[in-house]
């Protein structure tokens, strides 16, 4: 074999082992990678807090109904004048009950018509306590002749989730990082830094499970709950 051939032959073979090296190295670092990847764990955190309603809203739906379309008119509005007693009697001030519909139906049967008039008021109120009063005593109302229809119901609702929200996701947060240090410990590892985090939704539910009757449908104690995913590097 010439020179010059010796001498390529040796310049492949350099160019060959350069490469396996480097390729080598390239596949070990990336395994290495992987394994640091590998080396995570994830877990959920927990965030709960009890809260109290500061909006409470009553729909009232009520009818009345006559073969004479203006005395099933004048049975309703006798009807909203009792309402508006019983609440003002019980402290709440006039704008708090808004009239929000009404309407009127008519039947036929063997030749005489009956006429059904209808109408929803709503109590929008932030004083929790009163409204509370109220719908204990709402039965005060059929004595005053008013018979409430299927669908009146006292609604109350947290409105301050914005201000509480960023408190309960650190807690969460905290929660899930003790979560992972039980893991860890088990596993004979440290707890590193947050790789990823999920945050879930937040759902507020009735604290002690709902109330059944007219009008108590729901109830001013709310619990308010956050889950979030976290996945925590292992050192």
């Amino acid at each position: 074999m010439g020179e010059p051939a010796t001498l390529r032959w040796l310049g492949t073979a350099a160019i060959l082992a350069i490469g396996m090296t480097a390729g080598g190295y390239l596949l070990g670092n990336g395994l290495l990678r992987a394994k640091d990847a590998e080396r995570a764990v994830t877990v959920r955190g927990l965030a709960e807090r009890d809260v109290t309603a500061d909006l409470a809203t009553w729909t009232i739906a009520y009818s009345a109904s006559s073969t004479s379309l203006a005395q099933a008119q004048d049975k309703v509005r006798r009807d909203t004048q009792a309402i508006e007693g019983f609440f003002k009697d019980l402290g709440f001030p006039a704008e708090a009950l808004q009239p929000t519909g009404a309407n009127v139906a008519s039947y036929t049967n063997e030749g005489v018509t009956t006429y059904t008039v209808r109408q929803r008021l709503a109590l929008r109120s932030e004083d929790i306590a009163r409204a509370q009063r109220a719908v204990a005593r709402q039965f005060d109302l059929v004595g005053r002749g008013v018979f409430l229809e299927e669908g009146s119901g006292m609604s109350y609702t947290f409105t301050g989730l914005n201000d509480i929200k960023p408190e309960m996701v650190a807690e969460a947060t905290r929660d899930a990082r003790a979560s992972a240090q039980q893991f860890a410990e088990d596993s004979g590892s440290g707890v590193g830094k947050i790789r990823d985090a999920t945050q879930g939704y937040f759902t507020i539910e009735a604290r002690d499970g709902e109330a059944g009757g007219w009008g108590m449908a729901d109830s001013p104690y709310k619990k308010v709950r956050v889950v979030t995913t976290v996945s925590f590097s292992l050192d």
